[in-house]
């Protein structure tokens, strides 16, 4: 073998033969089956991006498309393929590390720009070609940048409803999570459920438009809104859901199997009636969307959270977008019982720091410990503290 570039062991795809790092990942098969897909559905590019369907910060291993096609484990990127090219997009804080992941089937991009993606694209696929992607993976933002960047080119953005990346991932892809989601007692909440459904049908008549709906895409809504957690993504105490929220009726389209007997007990307290919650399957929220659009009707949403896929089932003159719905608003605004929680748990943390810091300023100096296993120190500390469901992110830990 030859001996490793010397920078940060990364790949050399000028040498002959390229040279890969150990870490980088063999996407030739991965790449041929995509093609393949895309002949299939008359696809002369495809869009790749690094979120998931509710525009989430975080991801599931079962969403982590960009990952699985190219090997770059980051958490932003975009990635584009063609018959005979392919090309990943990522800022400077993943250039060297992209480099370590992937083989010499991709082209480094050394931005982020959707105009330089756009510039890319005109390049690659001849002018009458298709450019395809999953509406339900991208913002209406995003959508419409793209739009902008290929107007007037002669080529075509077609939406795909089927994702061709998981029709070629297949049954390798990760199943969905299958935990509890419970319910979250109300000594942490300081607010019942059925008085935050209250207060958003309340904004709801006192909004000009008079909105007849509220469309709940971000994760974090519909878990606020009910008082549920779940654990579907690593360092988020979420789980997959819409909501569609009326004047008269609530539908939670979620998998109804997981809900814990307590979460459903509590979610079928007000039937019959307005505050009683439906439960509909997860992925049956396009359709219902669909026939409740056929109505006289204005459904509310947020452009952060809602993709392009949702956006374009409601006809326009039925649409009242704004950034944030009010739930987002109201979440953001902590009780006085929320404020005391959040006091207390940033006391138990303080503690599980402090006891931190005076382990380091022992094991330190006999040279023990190194970043990773004071990250897992850390995290062991903060997990013995009362209440503790791990840390919010992965414990960023450096020294020098």
């Amino acid at each position: 073998p030859q001996a490793p570039s010397t920078r940060n062991d990364i790949r050399d795809c000028s040498a002959d033969p390229p040279y890969l790092p150990p870490t980088a990942t063999n996407t030739t098969a991965r790449l041929a089956a995509l093609r393949g897909t895309m002949r299939t559905h008359g696809a002369h590019a495809y869009i790749v991006p690094s979120t998931d369907a509710h525009m989430s910060e975080y991801i599931s291993e079962r969403d982590a498309r960009l990952g699985w096609l190219t090997g770059f484990t980051g958490s932003a990127g975009t990635a584009v393929v063609t018959q005979d090219k392919a090309a990943l997009w990522t800022d400077s804080r993943y250039w060297t590390q992209a480099e370590r992941e992937m083989d010499c089937n991709w082209e480094l991009q050394r931005t982020t720009s959707i105009e330089s993606i756009g510039m890319w694209l005109l390049k690659a696929v001849p002018a009458g070609g298709n450019i395809s992607l999953d509406p339900f993976l991208f913002s209406i933002d995003t959508w419409n940048s793209y739009s902008r960047a290929l107007h007037g080119s002669g080529r075509t953005l077609l939406p795909l409803e089927t994702n061709l990346v998981d029709q070629a991932w297949g049954d390798q892809r990760p199943l969905p999570s299958s935990s509890e989601i419970y319910s979250l007692p109300a000594e942490f909440t300081g607010s019942r459920w059925q008085e935050k459904v209250a207060r958003i049908r309340q904004r709801m008549e006192q909004h000009v438009r008079r909105p007849t709906a509220v469309l709940l895409s971000g994760l974090e809504e519909t878990a606020w809104l009910f008082n549920l957690r779940g654990d579907d993504i690593p360092y988020n105490p979420v789980f997959y859901s819409y909501t569609l929220l009326t004047n008269t009726t609530i539908s939670l389209f979620v998998e109804g199997s997981r809900l814990s007997a307590a979460a459903q007990e509590s979610l079928r307290s007000g039937c019959p009636g307005p505050l009683c919650v439906e439960l509909q399957e997860y992925g049956q929220v396009s359709a219902h969307l669909r026939r409740y659009a056929q109505g006289n009707v204005t459904v509310w949403l947020g452009t952060e959270y809602t993709t392009y896929g949702l956006y374009g089932i409601v006809p326009q003159e039925k649409l009242l977008e704004e950034n944030y719905l009010p739930v987002m608003i109201a979440k953001a605004v902590k009780n006085a019982h929320e404020q005391e929680m959040l006091r207390a748990a940033h006391v138990r943390d303080a503690v599980a720091v402090i006891q931190y810091l005076l382990w380091l300023e022992k094991t330190v100096p006999q040279g023990q410990v190194d970043e990773f296993s004071g990250a897992q120190h850390i995290d062991a500390l903060r997990w013995a503290q009362d209440h503790s469901h791990g840390p919010s992110f992965q414990t960023i830990s450096a020294s020098g």
